[in-house]
């Protein structure tokens, strides 16, 4: 048999089991404004620990004192996403 003749390996394309980092990201972010209004309420214990770790990985929050904070990155994003979401809302006429 030739090369030109040999049969073709057909590969199969399967989803990763875990979510990208990308949309990880996107997922948090998503979720900061949540999370952070559970943090304000001192409900911290209905948050995954998970999110946690990841947004103390993204520098999105910190531990300060055994209690969790956001940093000025997370103050920042908040900030974008509370403005991205005042521009999506109708404006009422006057």
């Amino acid at each position: 048999m030739n090369a030109s003749t040999k049969p073709r390996t057909v590969r199969k394309l399967s989803l990763p089991a875990t979510p990208s980092p990308v949309s990880r990201r996107d997922t948090l972010r998503d979720r900061l404004l949540a999370t952070v209004d559970l943090l304000k309420r001192r409900r911290a214990a209905e948050i995954d620990e998970g999110f946690i770790q990841d947004y103390v990985a993204l520098h999105w929050m910190e531990w300060h004192g055994g209690s969790l904070r956001l940093t000025t990155t997370g103050e920042n994003v908040c900030k974008h996403l509370a403005s991205m979401l005042g521009r999506a809302s109708p404006q009422p006429s006057h």
